[in-house]
């Protein structure tokens, strides 16, 4: 699976330690940045990160951040992401099995590295349920983009 990666400097350690992560579980990591601990902004990252996803060059895509809300806005302003903000496994297996959640965004100050390699685990093992109703969901969810 090819994992588009991003976050920005107040997230740098966890995503070194999630590609890392990723990488021994024989996944491909697209690697959008920040790449120091120097001051930036997070939709110079994310934004990327999430096109990738959009577009089909990656399959999903894990945001960081300090707390993972601005990385997690900014993704689901790119047509086509369904982006959750996350802190437990339990939320990262329903929003796959009930909105297909293509991206996920962690909070760097929020969840420890275990957790959030748990979290990660979890969201990527997870499969869409296909159940009827959540499928209806989804598409009145991404009706909204068209207005």
């Amino acid at each position: 699976m090819k994992i588009a990666i991003a976050c920005d400097h107040g997230a740098l350690a966890l995503k070194e330690a999630v590609k890392a992560h990723l990488t021994a579980r024989g996944m491909e990591c697209v690697d959008f940045g920040t790449f120091t601990k120097d001051s930036c902004d997070y939709p110079d990252f994310a934004r990327p990160a999430a096109e990738a996803v959009a577009s089909g060059a990656c399959e999903r895509g894990i945001v960081m951040c300090t707390t993972g809300i601005g990385v997690s806005i900014t993704a689901n302003k790119v047509h086509g992401i369904r982006c959750a903000l996350l802190s437990d496994p339990v939320s990262a297996r329903l929003t796959r099995e009930h909105n297909d959640a293509n991206m996920m965004a962690l909070g760097a100050g929020f969840v420890g590295e275990l957790l959030a390699l748990e979290i990660v685990d979890t969201f990527l093992d997870s499969p869409f349920s296909n159940g009827e109703r959540h499928k209806r969901r989804i598409e009145k969810l991404m009706a909204v983009e068209q207005g």
